[in-house]
This record gives C-alpha cells, structure tokens and sequence, in this order.
C-alpha cells in the first residue's frame, strides 16, 4: 500500500511538523527489562492548548494530563493497566521525524520508548477480490498458532474453533494487508473475546454484563475508537457473524447481515495489539485471554485480486 501526497500537501506537513514536531499520530514501542510490546499516541492543539491521547498496552484509548510541551520535549501523565491501575508518566524528545523516549511507571519499571509517525496508508479499493478461501480447515490448527502454547485451549472441535479456557490467543501464520474477512462466532453470557484485524485492531467480541461495557467498547465496535452505528439485539449462546472490509485503515463492519460500520477510518492500534507496524501486513489475530467458551468457525478471507 502506498500513500500519495500532492508536492503542495507535503511542503504543508513539513510546515506543520516543523512547528510542532508532535503533531499527529505515533505508532510507539516500548521496551522494558522484561518485555517489550506496541504502544500509540496522538497529539492535536485546541484553543492553543497541547491535547494527547494514548493507547497502552492492553486498555483503550484514553486522554493524558498534565501535558506539557517545550519545544522537542514533550511530557504527560496517564493511567495504565498492568496487574492493577498505576500512574504512568511519559517523556518525548523529536529529533528528525522520530521520537525517542521513556516511560516511567509507578511501579518502578521503566520503558524505553520509541516512535514514528503512523502511515496514513490511503489504501485504494481493489477492483476485484479473490475467491474466498477458508483460514480453518475445521479439522486441526494447522496455520494457527498460539501466542503462549503451554497456556493454550484453542481446539479444533466438531469443525469449530473452540477456546476451552482462558489462556492464549491465537492467530494465523500468514499474514494479510487489505482484505475481506468472513467469521462466525458463538459468544456466550460473560464471554469476552476479539478478533484483532492485522493483528492490531480489535473487532469486540463481548456479551459482557450490561453496564460493563459503553457502545466504543461493545460487541461489534473497533475497540475504543469506532462504535456501531446500529444497534442489534444480543443472542448469547447462537452463532452470528462479521464480515469487515479493511482497505488501508479504513473498515467496514458487517453484523449479521446489517452495516453497522461504514468505511471509517481507525485511528491507530487498539489495545492488546501484537504490534504498531500499521504500514505492514499482519495475522488475524482472536483473543483467548479472557474467558473460555467461545467458538468460531467458517473463517475465511480474500485479498485483492491483482
């Protein structure tokens, strides 16, 4: 996927960023003593003031306080989720297009942070796709793997794709760019689940406790970024389905048969996403770390037919 800018439109960006080097999107990764994972930042103006807002590790978007800025340094706090709710405070310094950085946690570590713009990638509808071509045979997990396989519950049973317990997730050893994914779920009462487009953007799969969950966050939204524009009734313990259209970073959402997200643009990667390489391929990805009891099957895809 290429982006295309007009001369004129890239003289603009590089105004702009020479002004503010933090303006727009980030796509971060932090690496700590024990771990590294994928992180996200936007940063805008309104009013003259600096606003920023940031996706950790596993939670959604969320705004930062106490933002400061001071020429190529950059400050904020927020609150993240590791093993419990703690303070994290987060420092930035631009230097050539790129950021470099630190993330201090309340909990003592620190993580050492770095960052480029993320790709607007104005990926253009393909003319026609390939036949759709299935991901799970039904039978085994050939072309799967799990993410921890002492932890992993996913089975092939009865032709579907079954997770026992909470415990790894899951995803495909081929990885996709644009495409056009359809999957069919069983979610029951208090089931948590989500199938990461690219591995990075999380359809919701959830029939959570009423109040658990806002609409951003609800079964068929793009994890705190895109809401359902449409209602449906929940059917807990029944087959349903989603077929997503994904171009670029633009997605559509079909719920059993009903669009109920057209042709937004997600902003970045949502929580729990493998990475923030949004400018490469990626698997699909389905979430097994929350609870058991959820079933897919008839997992199939087509790609640009070229």
């Amino acid at each position: 996927m290429k982006n295309f800018l007009l001369p004129g439109t890239i003289l603009m960006a590089l105004a702009l960023q020479a002004a503010q080097p933090f303006a727009g999107r980030w796509d971060l990764t932090v690496t700590t003593p024990k771990d590294t994972y994928p992180s996200w930042m936007e940063f805008t103006e309104s009013g003259g003031q600096p606003k920023v807002r940031v996706v950790g590790r596993v939670a959604s978007v969320h705004p930062a306080t106490d933002v400061k800025v001071d020429g190529s340094h950059l400050s904020f706090t927020t609150s993240e989720w590791f093993d419990g709710e703690i303070k994290v405070t987060w420092e930035f310094q631009a230097v050539g297009g790129k950021l470099t950085g630190s993330e201090k946690r309340a909990d003592g570590v620190v993580g050492q942070i770095v960052g480029v713009p993320a790709p607007a990638l104005h990926g253009k509808v393909p003319a026609a796709w390939t036949q759709p071509e299935p991901l799970f045979d039904g039978k085994d997990l050939n072309g799967w793997e799990p993410d921890d396989p002492a932890n992993n519950h996913w089975v092939a049973q009865d032709g579907e794709l079954v997770n026992q317990a909470a415990g790894a997730n899951i995803r495909t050893t081929r990885k996709f760019g644009d495409f056009k994914l359809h999957i069919e779920y069983n979610c029951p009462n208090d089931g948590n689940s989500g199938v990461y487009l690219r591995g990075r953007y999380e359809v919701q799969v959830e029939y959570e406790k009423p109040a658990e969950n806002d609409k951003f966050h609800g079964m068929g939204s793009i994890y705190g970024f895109l809401a359902p524009a449409v209602e449906l009734a929940k059917r807990p313990g029944e087959w349903e389905s989603y077929d997503v259209t994904l171009v670029g970073r633009t997605v559509t959402v079909v719920r059993d048969g009903q669009t109920t997200i057209d042709r937004q643009e997600i902003p970045g990667i949502t929580g729990g996403a493998i990475d923030s390489r949004e400018g490469q391929p990626g698997p699909l990805y389905i979430q097994g770390d929350h609870t058991g009891g959820m079933k897919y099957r008839n997992i199939t895809i087509s790609v640009p037919d070229r």
